[in-house]
């Protein structure tokens, strides 16, 4: 179980990461994304703060665990947001989203699956 949950540990960070520095650098891709879902282009960087906290906050939850799964549940609500993000501008592209939300909820469910309460 150890290793299939440092693996979708890592995975999800290592993703939601990338992510994060994309939105912190001003890469063009979350720019169009936030045109496209009708977000203000200001709300791209706080984004990708919430997005950073989210992956650092699963590696730190390797070491104390409750950590994890907030940053976990997080990263779940942050992407159960874009979905509404998404379906308020009518955009129907959700390729990328069902892979960062999956990986959110599937993060979720080792680290609660991993760590029982």
């Amino acid at each position: 179980m150890f290793v299939a949950y440092l693996t979708v540990t890592l995975l999800a960070s290592t993703l939601n990461g990338s992510a994060a520095v994309a939105n912190l650098i001003g890469h063009e891709y979350p720019k169009t994304e936030a045109d496209r879902n009708q977000i203000p282009r200001s709300w791209v960087r706080p984004l990708g703060v919430l997005l950073g906290a989210g992956a650092l906050g699963l590696l730190a939850g390797i070491v104390v665990p409750v950590v994890g799964t907030l940053a976990a549940a997080g990263l779940v609500l942050y992407f159960v947001g874009g979905l509404g993000a998404h379906v308020r501008a009518g955009n129907y592209r959700l390729g990328a989203w069902a892979l960062f939300f999956l990986l959110a909820l599937a993060a979720l469910t080792v680290n609660l699956a991993y760590h029982p309460r």
